[in-house]
């Protein structure tokens, strides 16, 4: 069995490698054949395999931030699209360094020319190692163990995965123990779907012994003990947890990241604010911004700045979340909401200090007393100031529950790390065109609160 998980392994690894080789001998043909010959100083085989390592470790980069290399968890569409984000962002930086090199801006055709060999060498890829790593890893037979709170919701989110994911058999957590180890040693995953911590720890335990995979749904301590830090003053392991959102260093690096990044977004800012001003002109003749009071950093409320999407007094019956196929969206606000434009605005409240470029999606002070009611730690997000973008954006969805979204963002504060942060704000420009994250909840829904049966 090791020598079967070492063999599909390095395979796995061959493919990758494939990949990044392929697309770094694409760029050495447009480099040799459009380039270096136009140099003012002579390139030596050194200066050569230099700048063919810089796209090879730009390109791996990119593709380990946005997932390009996540065989088995992204669909082919998915993996196709993070390939090509990373492809994007590494040949533009390759032709700024070829331009500084140059001293001057030089021509872009090849560059683009090469482009559109990248993608063609990436859809092959794709197909090929998608083929190959379904017959390295066919779908796991899973069985879930469940307790009484309905596991539908789940459920349904694995079927959508049946290419990785089978739930071959379901049991009640209540079950007999010993009837429960058989049908976990019959199969080669267990899903432990919300069941009560002390019955499940009993299953983490029994899975780890006879080499069983684990998948297990977490509850908020769980993610509140995985952020905790070693405290070794004596023998005996000790877990310290966090009881503040950051510390003072990550905070004031932080709040200077956001600034320059703030003041960097104002410029397209002010163009798409002309572009929105105009077309509201022609179909809406409405405002171009709205406010709306939102919950940041302590609980302390604030008025939000957005591009308006949605009607004049659309809320004149209370607040109610974005429904999908939503008629209180204008035509303008549509094509806003699909690529989170509307969002762009809150540059000016990132400067003025109320909000964070990352953070958890800053709620509505009404909203989140509904949440509240239902789910008393939804105010545990509240460590943190709010942010433009954040882990529940780019990792859920608009209609994701508010336990989920509470989860992501739980991990995101007890996780905190700059790398984090600059990671979730390459990702945000992935999910700007990806229609899931958007979809509103269903009609009459007042919240994303599911009920359970």
């Amino acid at each position: 069995m090791k020598q079967s998980r070492a063999f599909r392994r390095i395979i796995v690894l061959l493919l990758l490698a494939t990949v990044i080789t392929v697309q770094t001998i694409v760029f050495w043909y447009c480099w040799d054949n459009h380039y270096s010959g136009g140099m003012d100083r002579g390139f030596f085989f050194k200066g050569h395999m230099v700048l063919l390592f810089v796209y090879a470790l730009l390109f791996t980069v990119f593709c380990q931030v946005y997932g390009a290399f996540k065989l088995g968890r992204l669909k082919y569409s998915d993996l196709v699209f993070s390939q090509l984000l990373a492809l994007l962002f590494t040949n533009v930086i390759m032709y700024l360094q070829i331009s500084m090199l140059s001293l001057k801006l030089v021509n872009p055709a090849p560059i683009i020319g090469m482009s559109f060999d990248n993608i063609l060498c990436c859809l092959i890829w794709a197909a090929i190692a998608m083929l190959v790593y379904k017959w390295l890893y066919p779908p796991k037979d899973m069985l879930l163990i469940y307790s009484d709170r309905d596991p539908d919701n789940l459920v349904k989110k694995i079927k959508i995965r049946e290419d990785k994911y089978h739930i071959k058999e379901s049991i009640h957590c209540d079950e007999d123990f010993s009837k429960i180890k058989e049908a976990i040693l019959g199969h080669s995953a267990v899903l432990l779907c919300d069941i009560p911590s002390g019955t499940r720890n009993s299953f983490i335990k029994l899975c780890y012994m006879y080499d069983k995979r684990a998948y297990i749904t977490p509850k908020l301590s769980d993610i509140i003990i995985i952020g905790a830090e070693q405290n070794n003053l004596f023998d005996s392991p000790l877990l310290v947890t966090k009881i503040r959102g950051l510390k003072w260093e990550q905070a004031f690096v932080k709040r200077i990241i956001d600034i320059v990044i703030a003041l960097i977004l104002c410029i397209p800012t002010v163009i798409i604010t002309v572009i929105v001003a105009v077309c509201d002109l022609i179909w809406d003749r409405g405002p171009v911004f709205y406010t709306q009071p939102r919950l940041t950093v302590n609980g302390k409320v604030f008025k939000i700045l957005k591009f308006r999407s949605m009607k004049v007094d659309c809320e004149k019956d209370g607040a109610r979340l974005a429904a999908k196929d939503d008629d209180r969206v204008t035509k303008v606000g549509k094509i806003l909401r699909a690529t989170h434009l509307d969002e762009l605005p809150q540059v000016f409240n990132i400067l003025s200090g109320k909000m964070s470029v990352v953070g958890p999606r800053p709620e509505r002070p009404e909203i989140a007393k509904q949440y509240e009611e239902t789910i008393p730690e939804f105010c545990f997000r509240l460590k943190v100031k709010a942010g433009l973008t954040g882990y529940a954006q780019v990792y859920g969805k608009y209609n994701t529950t508010p336990y989920d979204k509470l989860k992501l963002d739980m991990y995101y504060i007890q996780h905190y790390k700059i790398w984090t942060d600059i990671q979730l704000i390459l990702m945000t420009f992935k999910i700007m065109f990806m229609k899931d994250n958007t979809e509103g909840v269903d009609k009459n829904q007042k919240t994303a609160i599911i009920d359970k049966k």
